[in-house]
């Protein structure tokens, strides 16, 4: 009966740290084909996570969400991926899906509300675009609200690997 205990108790020691790391907000929301995905499974999965929340009416995201492409592209295999949140609804998948094929979005993208977006990093939401950039661990660390360059992504990745050093 100990031996049984005990290695439980060794098998549970082992998985603590997985554990620990997925620790990222447990929010489900569908991608655009309607498929249920859970937020956690982006972030917290051990790389930084740039959580871009954008709408298809949104000038300033037509504009310049390419940034998180090539973000995405130099950054996956490495140490940090994007998230894409669609703050269009349910209802206007279609509007959204446009959105992401006319873009050229190559990273996961899921639709949601506004209130959404609120709940996913604990901050008001003041609209599109804003990105929230989350540690390789799921916590919440900072937000920016307004167009996010590449280059701009990076620095404050930089500056919070940093503060998390202190």
């Amino acid at each position: 009966m100990f031996q049984r205990i005990s290695r439980w108790l060794v098998v549970a020691l082992l998985a603590a740290p997985a554990l620990v790391l997925a620790t990222g907000p447990d929010i489900k929301l569908q991608d655009v084909e309607g498929k249920e995905h859970n937020v956690n499974e982006y972030i917290g999965q051990g790389k930084w996570t740039v959580v871009a929340v954008w709408s298809a009416d949104c000038p300033i995201c037509r504009r310049d969400i390419y940034h998180m492409t090539f973000f995405y592209d130099e950054h996956r295999k490495k140490n940090a991926t994007v998230l894409g949140l669609s703050v269009d609804g349910i209802g206007n998948r279609d509007k959204a899906k446009g959105f992401i094929e006319a873009q050229s979005l190559n990273f996961p993208n899921l639709i949601g509300e506004p209130e959404d977006a609120s709940r996913l990093s604990g901050a008001m939401f003041i609209g599109t675009p804003t990105y929230y950039f989350f540690s390789p661990e799921g916590k919440f660390m900072t937000q920016r609200i307004g167009p996010v360059t590449q280059q701009q992504a990076e620095q404050i990745l930089l500056d919070l690997e940093k503060q998390k050093k202190l």
